[in-house]
Order: C-alpha cells, then sequence, then structure tokens
C-alpha cells in the first residue's frame, strides 16, 4: 500500500489533501504542530492515518516526519508540503519576527521536510507536492513578506525538480488563489470584507474549495501525471489568466 505524508493536514488544504489519499487506499501522515487539533478532525479521516506532532520550522521535525512515517508504515511515496502560514500588511509595518516566521515555515519548512523525504522517495520513484500561491506568480498588494516566501517554493520546486529527475521522482507544485479555508476566513474577517467581495476578483465568480485543490495534487502525484514535473498548476478561477 502506498503512503502519503501531509503537513499541514489538520486543516484547510492539507485536511482535504489527506482525505482524497485516504479514500484512494493510501497510508497517510498527517503532520501538524497541535495534536489537539487533530483529535478535533480525526473522524472525518478513514483510513490507515497516522498523526505525527512535528514544526516544519526546526530541522530535527522535518527528519522527524520522514523517520516516524517509515516507522509506521514501511516508506514514502509521496510528500505533500501544505504548512503554510499567511501574514499581511505594508513593509514598513513587517517586523523581523513576522518575516523569520513567514519564511520559516513556507520555505524552509518546504525545503528540509523535501530533503529529508530524498532518500525514501527513491526507491518508490515517488513524488513531492508544494502548495504555493497565486502571490508567489505575481505579487500581491501589502503581503511582500508571504508573496516572497511562495516566490521562493515555486523557483525550489523547478530547481529540485531537474536536481531529482534523474531518481525518477517528480516534483510539483500547485498555486491557488483563495480558497475557503480557515486562514481565508480569518483573512477575510480581519479586513473587514466579506467572501461576496473577494469572489468579483475571480472571472469564475468565486473563490475555490479545498477539495478542488486536494484533487489537483492527487492528480499530480497519479500515474496519469507520469510525464509531468516542475510544473506550476495554478488553481485560480482564472486569477492569473
Amino acid at each position: 500500500m502506498s503512503t502519503a505524508i501531509i503537513t499541514g493536514g489538520t486543516s484547510g488544504i492539507g485536511l482535504a489533501t489527506a482525505k482524497i489519499f485516504l479514500a484512494n487506499g493510501y497510508n497517510c501522515a498527517v503532520v501538524g504542530r497541535s495534536e489537539e487539533r487533530f483529535k478535533q478532525v480525526e473522524s472525518e479521516l478513514s483510513g490507515n492515518v497516522a498523526f505525527i506532532a512535528a514544526d516544519v520550522c526546526k530541522v530535527s521535525d522535518c527528519d522527524k516526519i520522514i523517520s516516524e512515517t517509515v516507522k509506521n508504515f514501511g516508506g514514502v511515496d509521496v510528500l505533500v508540503n501544505s504548512a503554510g502560514i499567511y501574514d499581511e500588511g505594508a513593509i514598513t509595518l513587517v517586523n523581523e519576527k513576522t518575516f523569520d516566521e513567514i519564511f520559516s515555515t513556507n520555505v524552509k519548512g518546504t525545503f528540509f521536510t523535501s530533503r529529508a523525504a530524498v532518500d525514501e522517495l527513491a526507491k518508490t520513484h515517488g513524488s513531492i507536492i508544494n502548495v504555493a500561491s497565486d502571490a508567489g506568480l505575481r505579487g500581491n498588494y501589502f503581503c511582500a513578506a508571504y508573496a516572497a516566501s511562495k516566490g521562493a517554493v515555486i523557483a525550489f520546486t523547478k530547481s529540485l525538480a531537474l536536481e531529482l529527475a534523474s531518481l525518477a521522482i517528480r516534483v510539483n507544485c500547485v498555486a491557488p488563489g483563495d480558497i475557503l479555508t480557515p486562514l481565508t476566513i480569518a483573512q477575510i474577517k480581519s479586513s473587514g470584507s466579506t467572501v461576496d467581495d473577494l469572489r468579483k476578483n475571480y472571472p469564475l465568480g468565486r473563490i475555490g474549495k479545498p477539495e478542488e485543490v486536494a484533487e489537483a495534487i492527487y492528480f499530480l502525484t497519479s500515474d496519469k501525471a507520469s510525464f509531468i514535473t516542475g510544473t506550476v498548476l495554478s488553481i485560480d478561477g482564472g486569477l492569473t489568466a
């Protein structure tokens, strides 16, 4: 049985992705910082699932994610780097602590969890999917640090795809627009806007669902995408068209 690791797997896109892989018969290692949060959603996850408590900002925890998964399930076929944080505001208001938190989670965590997984993925000719953002493709107003971090994830994806191709490990990236997740809802509330305000920015007239991103992630890891590596798939209702 194949095994997928989902970081940031206890909410939003990560949780939806874990559900998709479990529904397709995968073992699933769900990674998050809060075991309490995992217990709140555990009933939504049906199948062979293990929770790994880890903070991807710590290299030792990135290594632990892989070793614990191998201990539980015997190997790794898919790594989905979905752990991420968002913050917005004028550059003059971004302090060093906020900047470091964004880059440690979004970039450092993605980099070092991927590094830790290479040896296991080489055995299975597996796949890495990184979760970026439309902000990493074009930049967004008042979120320079976040956009820079997601731009780094996109460049990392392309570079790593070239590096690991000789090992038959595919590396791809999804770049979602606004998706109806707890993170987005909190963002909307803090800005004093509404979902209706947000959807007006999208040619398709709505924002996305976590399941729509999860389905795309699953496709990119499947045999149907066996000749796709180093790509960035926009899932944004036409926002960046």
